[in-house]
């Protein structure tokens, strides 16, 4: 596989300002450009106050095979001599070398009949790990929401409603960052992210407008790895009046949002200790600890405003409730 790393061949080129670096995507196959269109293509071209890097994504088509029965393999991920390797199988794979700022993604025809699985769990991988390793980003699996240049952390384990509460705040007229991957520079504790898909249950139909229903119900319908069924909304189709961050967001402070709801007619909002937000920190963000800057971001997060949300009879109710902390 290391060979393959130093090859380089005439092909297609696509140029994207993403999380700070400045990506190149090459290919020879049209059918893989476009899905990094698909995925990137409007995205709001975030840049921090240094020239961010320059960065190399090469993508290579192999032939059609015989699939097996049902989604792809899993990703197995392992470091061999440098590269950071994320593997389906012999015919999907990515490596990435940080070193050399570059990465390459072999995905074999028929993985494009699975999309998700190809741009999340393959060309996303590539993208996340060159911009997170070669600008000293920490990984957060957090969603951010925020206002004015000023964004909030919500934390929580999945199934607490990170989700849910982005997509309400985005219908109400806050700045989306992301719903699950935040990756912060400690040096300014500034937080970027790909604001390009969002993905939510069924329910969420229940309690939003008209065009945000039509959005929401007329997207396709992802199966994660858990068995988890949800639409995967395409940001770049969102009712109007919506609003994506069109710059990294300055970290003001964190929400952990409880599963637990409230006992009033509204959400509840209480500060947070800072054992508690330590707690939460280990329970949740495994892979961001190992990862160099982590002691930095652990230690704002300690020392910036942290509040635990518990949720009021709807939604909306929890977005004010971040309204009034972000002022």
């Amino acid at each position: 596989m290391h060979s393959m790393m130093t090859a380089r061949r005439p092909c297609l080129a696509r140029h994207k300002q993403l999380m700070g670096g400045r990506f190149r995507f090459r290919s020879e196959s049209e059918a893989l450009l476009d899905v990094v269109e698909a995925a990137y293509a409007g995205h709001a071209p975030h840049r921090f106050p240094q020239a961010g890097p320059e960065l190399d994504v090469e993508l290579r088509l192999l032939p059609r095979r015989m699939p097996a029965a049902g989604e792809p393999p899993a990703v197995r991920t392992r470091l061999d001599g440098g590269i950071l390797c994320g593997i389906m199988d012999e015919h999907n794979y990515v490596l990435v070398s940080p070193q050399q700022r570059r990465a390459q993604v072999v995905a074999s025809a028929d993985m494009l009949d699975h999309p998700y699985h190809l741009r999340y769990e393959l060309v996303e991988f590539a993208v996340f790990l060159l911009a997170a390793r070669c600008q000293g980003l920490v990984p957060v699996h957090a969603a951010c929401v925020g206002r004015d240049g000023r964004g909030l952390l919500l934390l929580g384990e999945s199934g607490a409603g990170k989700s849910t509460l982005a997509l309400h705040s985005l219908l109400r007229g806050l700045d989306f960052l992301s719903e699950d991957a935040v990756f912060v520079r400690p040096d300014g504790m500034l937080a970027t992210g790909v604001a390009n898909f969002l993905h939510v249950h069924a329910d969420v139909l229940h309690g939003i407008g008209d065009d945000a229903r039509r959005w929401i119900a007329g997207s396709p319908v992802i199966r994660r790895r858990s068995g988890v069924e949800k639409f995967e909304a395409d940001l770049q189709r969102a009712p109007a009046g919506t609003r994506l961050a069109a710059t990294p967001l300055q970290l003001v402070g964190t929400v952990i949002l409880s599963r637990h709801t409230a006992g009033g007619s509204r959400a509840e909002l209480a500060p947070v200790a800072r054992e508690d937000v330590a707690a939460c920190l280990v329970a949740d963000q495994a892979y961001a600890m190992a990862q160099p800057g982590w002691h930095r971001f652990e230690q704002w997060a300690l020392g910036s405003p942290a509040h635990r949300l518990q949720r009021g009879p709807h939604p909306g109710s929890s977005v004010d409730a971040l309204q009034r902390l972000l002022g």
